[in-house]
This record gives structure tokens, sequence and C-alpha cells, in this order.
């Protein structure tokens, strides 16, 4: 079963252009996993400085594998204090239809 999830966050004030560059970089590699289906990265159109990141992997493996990856430490260690959450929100999704 694919797994699917939604990433949020904002980018403090003053650290968008940085956020930007981050996200930018990481979701090239994310894509080029092997198990990654989709990592879809949007603003809000109300509030540019909120991320909302749509990601689908091939089953639980891929998604364990990952979050194993060994870029995805020095990103999310990069990106917390840039953020106004403590870390990425994440809301796992499953499917209706």
């Amino acid at each position: 079963m694919k797994k699917t999830l939604l990433a949020e966050f904002t980018a403090r004030e003053g650290a968008e252009d940085e956020v930007a560059r981050l996200i930018g970089d990481y979701a090239l590699k994310v894509r080029e996993e092997e198990g990654n289906i989709a990592f879809d990265v949007y603003t809000k159109e109300v509030n540019p400085r909120a991320y909302w990141i749509f990601e689908v992997y091939r089953d639980e493996d891929a998604f364990r594998a990952h979050l194993n990856a060994p870029y995805g430490g020095p990103f999310n260690a990069a990106l917390t204090p840039l953020i106004e959450e403590d870390a990425s929100v994440l809301t796992f999704l499953d499917p209706v239809a």
C-alpha cells in the first residue's frame, strides 16, 4: 500500500529565500529516491511563507528508506531554525476510493 502524507511548515519572516533554496535542493534528492512517487512542494496562495508538501512513497519500506536517507537529517537540522513550528507537521493520509 502506498504511503501518502502532507508535510506543512511556515518559513520565519526573513528566512523565505533560504527555506525556498533548502526545500528546492531537498526535493530534487527525494524525487530521485527509488520508492518516491511524488514530492510536490507548494506555498499557500494566501500566505507564501506557508509550505504544503504532498508526498507519496511506493510503500512503507520506501517511506522508511526515505526517512533514513543521509541527506534528511542535515536538511531538517538546517530547516528547523528557519521555520515557525518546532518541526514539519506531518499528516498521514489514507485513500477513500
